[in-house]
């Protein structure tokens, strides 16, 4: 008998004709570019298309490459275990799952007992959070901040607060709060008024006891949006006050990537009940978890929660590489000291562009907002756009994001070089210019 061989057709037209005939509609919205793009290789922080043009990869294949594109330690952590064992169910006991949860417990804040719950997808660790955080407490209720992006599965898209995301049937009992956002917020810059909003909505908009507040430690989809100095550790007191938890969302923000901190509630001191992360996690190997105060998950023993590829070996030993990269290549400090200087070279475009309203962000998780009138602070989505796409021609892959698409997100693997800061911003620099004169501006 013989194989049958695979192959796979790289030509443009080909793989656009496959999509567009076999593709549900569901995948066909989030295309990003107006003439769609086909990578073929990956590596470090570069990426390769099919005509072999080389990109920077501001956009970490949606957060998810955190220690660089192909990095040779995970994949050869992956591929020695996939050739041993590719997949063993949670009903079985494997060290390599067992190892990755022992090493994620150890990153969180110490003088608590930790537990862990791997998943397939940062999606499934926020809807298990939601569960868990129902089941502990015995509430319903659900608070959650608007322009929060905690995933498209029904469960989690109910407490994202971005309309675009959200679909007809998700679960109810979710109450939004305000958003502490610092440059066009409701209640302007500060924190205690949305520290307030917090108390007024439990009274008004639940039944006064709740499950929870859910909160990105820094919005990623919603703009980069990061918590003012003393609101989650507020929000925190707030929550339990009203017998919930504070569940952080790590999917993003976590694993080093703003910097300062592993995680990106450590920012405030708080500890949080739930921590839920993804995406980096793993590098580009599907894998999610929930850590949770061991007491909090206990009543979950009461029922069923399986996930099936939620402790794959293979995707669990890439994660242990994965951590053990960033430990090893100190890549926390270079997102520290790289996104500063990023930072800088981003005012200093703004000085020169007046579409920019704002920049923002910290370590490698940094946003442009672009608006029409920097008095109005209206956004400008048709800046951001044609900005975008001149960023292509300069070689630059990045994210447009935000509840207006008016803002451009930075989230590039955390081994981005001071170098590569310098063409980011040259290009960042031409592809405004570009787009000011094709809008006539």
């Amino acid at each position: 008998m013989t194989d049958h061989a695979l192959h796979t057709n790289w030509d443009f037209q080909a793989t656009a004709e496959r999509r567009d005939r076999f593709y549900a509609a569901s995948l066909t919205r989030f295309t990003p570019f107006r003439e769609p793009i086909v990578f073929k290789k990956g590596q470090g922080q570069y990426l390769w298309d099919t005509e072999g043009r080389r990109y920077t990869d501001m956009l970490g294949m949606n957060v998810c490459i955190s220690v660089g594109h192909s990095h040779h330690r995970v994949v050869a952590a992956a591929m020695e275990q996939a050739q041993e064992l590719t997949h063993c169910t949670t009903m079985f006991y494997h060290p390599t799952p067992a190892h990755l949860a022992e090493e994620l417990a150890a990153t969180m804040p110490a003088g608590h007992d930790w537990v862990v719950h791997l998943t397939n997808s940062g999606s499934e660790a926020v809807d298990l959070a939601m569960t868990m955080a129902r089941t502990y407490t015995g509430n319903l209720d659900l608070l959650a901040l608007r322009t929060a992006y905690h995933g498209p599965t029904a469960a989690a898209q109910s407490i994202t607060g971005i309309s675009g995301w959200r679909h007809p049937g998700m679960p109810g009992n979710v109450a939004f709060v305000p958003e502490p956002n610092q440059y066009r917020g409701i209640f302007g810059p500060g924190t205690q008024p949305y520290l307030d909003e917090i108390d007024r909505t439990i009274a008004a908009a639940t039944s006064g006891q709740v499950a929870g507040l859910f909160v990105e430690s820094v919005q990623g989809y919603g703009g980069i949006i990061e918590m003012p100095p003393g609101y989650m550790s507020g929000a925190a007191e707030r929550v339990r006050a009203a017998g919930g938890l504070y569940v952080a969302d790590e999917v993003q923000s976590g694993f080093g990537r703003t910097g300062a901190h592993f995680w990106g509630f450590e920012a405030d001191g708080v500890v949080p009940d739930i921590v839920v992360m993804a995406k980096g996690l793993g590098n580009g190997f599907p894998i999610g978890a929930v850590v949770a105060k061991k007491h909090i998950a206990a009543p979950m023993a009461e029922k069923f929660m399986f996930h099936t590829y939620g402790a794959n070996p293979t995707s669990a030993a890439a994660a242990r590489a994965v951590l053990a990269v960033m430990h090893d290549e100190g890549l926390q400090d270079n997102a520290r000291k790289v996104g500063a200087v990023l930072l800088e070279r981003l005012q200093n475009l703004k000085d020169k562009h007046q579409a920019i309203g704002d920049v923002r962000g910290k370590g490698l998780m940094l946003a442009i907002e672009m608006v029409q009138d920097r008095d109005s602070k209206t956004p400008d989505k048709d800046t951001t756009t044609e900005v975008f796409e001149a960023c292509r021609e300069q070689g630059i892959i990045l994210s447009k994001s935000g509840p207006f698409q008016s803002c451009l997100r930075m989230v590039p693997p955390l081994c981005l070089s001071l170098e590569d800061v310098d063409h980011v911003a040259k290009g960042l620099d031409q592809a405004f210019q570009k787009a000011a004169t094709r809008l006539g501006r």
